[in-house]
């Protein structure tokens, strides 16, 4: 794909938009290399340091940070996992090309965050799970329904999450760099996997809060050189309304700015995001991604507390606000200053143009970059992009290789030691790796129009089952795993076959006649969602009362309503080859499996204490080892039991309950209170553009 990058024109031009030429390009400066030269070997710091800072040798420390990250971080991160490059692409594109509707998504997740804070959260917390599937399969027993979930969730990360990503992130690394894109690609893929595979979550979290600060420095930055350049607010509002490129398709809406632009509540009927779609038919994916996804609960469950925990939550909805003004408004001024590029209406324009005829409102913050930044800012963008594709590619490589590594490979090798689990944890990401650097053609060929609506279209088929199936296994104690399982199938199965018509008949060109089937042409993909759920939730129900109760152990401490349970106290029996040890540990759940050991010992799910040193300890490797494999391992952070080492060592005394949900009542009110601001301030802000 190409980009005109020649002077932007106004829209009141009426020549057509000439052919991209090397010779007008804008390319990064001196300085701007530089700029990119020091984000990178910071954000190498601060993963070093991490690696320094936490112990990475246990399955707690290299999946969840030790359990011991503060409010600020575990913020930080929430953030920068959900805003990555295709926000800043996608969001950006579609304020361009129809105004300001697709911001519901954003402040609607800002509420389903804070959900997961107060009501979800304390349910994980107490099951003292690592992941989401693990989080099924003690819920309703069997393996069927983790492995399920554990095998959708990679297909929609290294499908769907990595795609969207790398093809953003490939728009501006071509128009800055001029580099080969899989030269590209590579390159920041190895950096990322580098300090993802060597630090675990610790690295993944740190450098997120670091790519925080970088995302939003630079995005304020570039709104402020967007406001400065239209002429302020008023502006706004008068010149888009205008924005109509020179050559459109006549008695056609093709490149004519929607009237209800300013507007998030639309037409019920007719519009692209009818208004009760907005309410309902968001919210049932959202609450999968904010509440029930593997990368975005991970980051709260490595808060020390729950209070923690919370704190989080709520630092990443308050950021939320801001990709409306850094990210949206400076997209829909791009469409007022380079009119004719960026809302071009006319497929062999925009194939031109940008190298796709269905449109070229994803190129609209790309060209802001480019064209209005002076040298110095240009370098700062791009490493704002490169922090935004980093830190959600690092956050699915972690949460990826968790799930592989917790939910696909345990159920295959039950008795796998914590060395092994550190071992595929850290191979599955680079298998990640490859799979997405593979998937980069398919990318390319990708349709672009509005890549973020086309991102929350597709999560609207696929997400609401899942959505449900947590939902009632939180809330409703009478759920059971046939129930459960039946319902995600069906619910996924009629999400797939409207997902492929989908792909089978695309949405026709504004001047083209809409010849869809009757599923596709009346029923919104909102809609679709809000009737997706309903099927889903209908057959759980159905089957659950129609089947046997749940066991007790598939309840206590797993739901809402039984959170609270005691924790029944258990002895197990620890043996290794040429001898076996007894000792007594105190585990928060009663273990369906029957697993003893080794395999106990090690297992995340079963023990609620803090588990950071709770496995037998790994001493340093026999001195015959070379210093190049002692590298390797502390890169790893792993080490070897020297030779002839059998007798296992007894866990010490736990230092603190993580699965305890109790908070100090000053800081509980601290949170509380800032919910109840943060709410008022998202109501506020619906209400005022509704």
């Amino acid at each position: 794909m190409t980009f005109d990058l020649a002077a932007g024109r106004q829209g009141t031009s009426m020549a057509p938009s000439p052919s991209p030429s090397p010779g007008t390009r804008t390319t990064l400066a001196s300085v701007d290399i530089v700029v990119l030269v020091v984000y990178f070997l910071l954000v190498l710091a601060v993963g070093l340091w991490s690696m320094w800072r936490t112990k990475r040798n246990t399955v707690d420390g290299y999946f969840l940070a030790g359990k011991n990250m503060t409010w600020w971080p575990v913020g930080a991160s929430l953030f920068a996992s959900n805003i990555g490059s295709g926000h800043f692409i996608g969001l950006a594109g579609s304020g361009a090309a129809a105004g300001i509707a697709a911001i519901a998504y954003e402040w609607n997740g800002m509420l389903m965050v804070l959900l997961l804070g107060w009501l979800f959260l304390p349910i994980y917390i107490a099951s003292g799970v690592t992941t989401m599937p693990e989080y099924l399969q003690r819920r309703f027993g069997g393996k069927r329904t983790q492995l399920f979930i554990a095998v959708l969730s990679l297909f929609i990360y290294i499908f769907t999450k990595i795609s969207v990503d790398i093809y953003a992130g490939a728009l501006f690394i071509q128009l800055a760099l001029q580099w080969n894109i899989y030269l590209a690609i590579v390159l920041l893929l190895s950096v990322t996997a580098l300090y993802t595979v060597a630090g675990g979550l610790a690295a993944v979290i740190y450098t997120d809060a670091v790519q925080t600060a970088i995302m939003l420095a630079g995005a304020l930055t570039l709104m402020g050189f967007s406001f400065a350049e239209i002429g302020g607010w008023n502006a706004l509002i008068e010149g888009y309304a205008d924005a109509i490129p020179s050559i459109h398709v006549p008695n056609s809406t093709c490149g004519i700015p929607r009237d209800d632009a300013f507007h998030i509540f639309r037409d019920p009927v007719n519009s692209d995001l009818p208004w009760p779609g907005v309410i309902i038919g968001m919210s049932v994916p959202s609450m999968w991604y904010w509440c029930s996804d593997q990368v975005i609960v991970q980051r709260s469950l490595s808060a020390k507390t729950l209070t923690h925990a919370k704190g989080g939550s709520l630092l990443a909805a308050y950021l939320k606000f801001l990709p409306f003004f850094a990210i949206m408004l400076p997209g829909m001024i791009s469409r007022i200053l380079y009119t004719d590029d960026v809302a071009c209406a006319d497929p062999d324009q925009c194939q031109q143009i940008c190298g796709n005829p269905v449109g070229c409102s994803d190129t609209a913050y790309a060209r802001l970059v480019m064209e209005l930044l002076p040298a110095g800012l240009r370098g700062l963008m791009m490493a704002v992009m490169i922090a935004a594709l980093m830190s959600s590619l690092t956050s699915i490589f972690n949460s990826a290789s968790t799930i592989f590594t917790m939910d696909v490979w345990r159920s295959f090798r039950s008795h796998a030691s914590e060395w092994e689990l550190m071992i595929v944890g850290r191979m599955f990401v680079l298998v990640l790796l490859v799979a997405s650097i593979l998937w980069i053609p398919v990318v390319q060929a990708s349709q672009g129009g509005q890549l973020f609506i086309y991102i929350q279209s597709i999560s609207s088929y696929l997400q609401p089952p899942v959505s449900i199936i947590f939902l009632m296994g939180c809330f409703w104690k009478r759920t059971n795993e046939k129930g459960a399982f039946w319902g995600l199938v069906i619910g996924l199965l009629v999400g797939c076959i409207r997902m492929i018509l989908d792909f089978i008949y695309p949405a026709p060109l504004c001047y083209e006649e809409d010849d869809r089937p009757a599923v596709l042409k009346y029923v919104h993909y909102l809609y679709f969602s809000v009737l997706l759920s309903v099927i889903t939730l209908v057959v759980v129900v159905v089957v659950s009362l129609t089947t046997e109760e749940p066991k007790p152990e598939q309840i206590s401490r797993l739901t809402w309503f039984t959170r609270f349970d005691p924790v029944e106290p258990k002895q197990q029996v620890f043996t290794v080859e040429g001898g076996s040890k007894t000792f007594e540990m105190i585990t928060g759940q009663t273990d369906e499996s029957g697993a003893t050991g080794r395999e106990q010992e090690t297992s995340n799910g079963n023990a609620c204490h803090d588990r950071k040193d709770s496995s037998p300890s790994v001493s340093s490797s026999v001195q015959s080892q070379s210093r190049l494999m002692s590298a390797l391992y502390w890169l790893c952070g792993m080490e070897r039991r020297k030779e002839g080492e059998n007798s296992p060592v007894p866990p010490p005394p736990p230092e603190q309950t993580i699965c305890s949900l109790e908070e100090k009542p000053r800081l509980q009110l601290v949170v509380n209170v800032n919910l109840i601001i943060c709410l008022t301030a998202i109501s506020f802000i619906i209400g005022y553009w509704a």
